[in-house]
């Protein structure tokens, strides 16, 4: 088969890895993905070219939404039930890319769903810790424009936002940063999604591009759509980095990685071969990790540095290049 071939030719295959598992998290949390058994079957013909290693953690994605739907079946007859209708899917660390977690202080009402869905939850999964990515998540909003009701769908942090306009007519930038505790860069680029000509629920009253510190915001209650049902989509601005964070952390994460991967095999070989001179060492480092990435021998090298620093290793007394594993 054609990707199969072309999935072969991959000197790096763990930035692959990276990436897929970046753009399949999008997919499943987005309901984005076109099919299921298309995803199976694709992390099957990476599993037969790489192992269980290389798909254990998106095997591990899929096994967390089926979980989680399980999950939701069970909660949705919980007596009494939630101030407010959530869904909530459960994702374990470890199997999904890393994201900080962006602080966002939530209104007293989904507080109180929060609190709800962890006494369900820790009920009967002690010593479990649950910590909720406010970043990550939707939600639908009923709005009214004059007599015109139109239902929302929106970030989190959107959501949160709007909800202030429940109380407020006008409200400046540096009083919604205060209140919601969104960082920065994440205010701006979801106040620009909410104030673009095209789903324009929110009026800037200073025109300008830019964002300051002292710029007013009103809901626009002239607020237009021939659908009833608006999903506003969260832009990039020029003002805001244009990189997506998860996608400039598989580098990083990819590095990581490596150090580990290549420390693991130096310590495997070693540990059962006791005496390795340095080029036969490397040649079998290499031999090993080849599936998934082609080390340098500089990488190599740096790791066996680092395993002597930390008295896994020893250089053999009459010959430098040589080294003893210490059990």
């Amino acid at each position: 088969e054609f990707r199969r071939v072309l999935f072969r030719l991959l000197t790096d295959k763990d930035i692959f890895e990276g990436f897929y598992k970046n753009h399949l998290q999008k997919r499943l949390l987005g309901g984005k993905s076109m099919s299921d058994d298309w995803e199976r079957a694709m992390i099957s013909k990476l599993k037969g070219e790489c192992g269980y290693q290389f798909t254990s953690k998106l095997e591990g994605m899929f096994t967390d939404m089926r979980m989680s739907k399980e999950l939701m079946a069970v909660y949705r007859n919980e007596k009494p039930p939630p101030p407010i209708k959530m869904e909530v899917t459960v994702l374990t660390t470890g199997f999904w890319p890393v994201q900080d977690t962006a602080p966002c202080t939530l209104p007293p009402q989904l507080v109180a769903c929060c609190e709800h869905f962890e006494r369900f939850y820790l009920r009967s999964r002690q010593g479990r810790r649950l910590t909720w990515q406010t970043s990550r998540g939707t939600a639908d909003l009923r709005a009214m424009f004059g007599t015109r009701r139109r239902e929302l769908t929106v970030s989190t942090f959107q959501m949160v936002i709007l909800l202030m306009f429940n109380s407020r007519d006008t409200i400046t930038y540096g009083e919604i940063a205060s209140a919601t505790r969104i960082p920065d860069a994440e205010l701006r680029r979801h106040l620009i999604s909410l104030t673009t000509p095209r789903n324009r629920i929110l009026l800037k009253l200073r025109k300008s591009k830019d964002i300051k510190d002292d710029d007013e915001f009103q809901f626009n209650e002239a607020f237009t759509s021939k659908w009833v049902k608006v999903k506003v989509a969260l832009i990039l601005a020029r003002s805001v980095a244009t990189e997506d964070p998860a996608d400039a952390k598989v580098a990083v994460a990819v590095e990581e990685d490596r150090r580990h991967l290549i420390e693991a095999a130096i310590v495997r070989i070693m540990k059962a071969r006791r005496t390795l001179e340095h080029n036969t060492l490397v040649a079998e480092v290499t031999k090993q990790l080849n599936t998934r990435f082609s080390p340098a021998p500089a990488q190599i090298k740096k790791r066996i540095e680092s395993l002597i620093e930390r008295e896994y290793l020893e250089r053999a007394a009459a010959d430098r290049r040589v080294y003893n594993y210490l059990a």
